[in-house]
């Protein structure tokens, strides 16, 4: 694959701990971003009565999320600058390992072939911003689960992992920006 993937920086971690917020926060400052394709697919699922949830059919959803996040991966190089990625590839072999569902060949294969930059920033679990909504059913629990897995699958293909500071907004910015060293 292209290997300008250099300037694609993933924010992963458990849900509810601020990445969405940040992404956004990075927006705002002119960069370039990706949304999240969990909460995506959520939203066209059940507005078309889809089967692809993940209190349905898990296996299904993380197809969907492949799919989102390979064309994602692609539609980002015609962006000229740095882009940010609210999860990326590797956060569906998490996801099926957290399910307890089987890694298919081709999803191992996408996480290895379609590369980010180095660092990737994880968002710790974080109780007091914690919340739940309609697309976000996890408990707090789950979601520090859904860390330690997606945490696991980066690491595991050799990604850096830079934990986000528990701090402000414009502080998590700040540091985002410092580690890539976009000032």
């Amino acid at each position: 694959m292209q290997n300008d993937s250099d300037r694609f920086f993933v924010l992963t971690g458990g849900p509810g701990s601020g990445k969405t917020t940040l992404i956004e926060a990075l927006r705002t400052q002119g960069f370039a971003t990706v949304p999240e394709a969990g909460r995506g697919i959520i939203r066209d699922q059940m507005a078309i009565g889809g089967p692809a949830l993940p209190w349905q059919d898990r296996a299904l959803f993380a197809e969907l999320m492949l799919a989102w996040e390979l064309r994602s991966w692609h539609a980002a190089h015609a962006e000229p600058g740095p882009v940010f990625f609210d999860r990326g590839v590797p956060d569906t072999v998490g996801y099926l390992r957290l399910c307890g569902l089987p890694v298919p060949d081709h999803v191992t294969s996408a996480a290895q072939k379609f590369r980010y930059a180095p660092r990737v920033f994880v968002a710790p679990p974080w109780p007091e911003i914690f919340t739940q909504d309609e697309e976000r059913k996890q408990t707090l629990e789950e979601a520090e689960r859904t860390f330690r897995f997606v945490t696991g699958a980066y690491a595991e293909l050799g990604y850096e992992l830079a934990t986000l500071p528990l701090a402000s907004l414009e502080e998590r910015v700040r540091f985002v920006i410092d580690q890539t060293g976009l000032q």
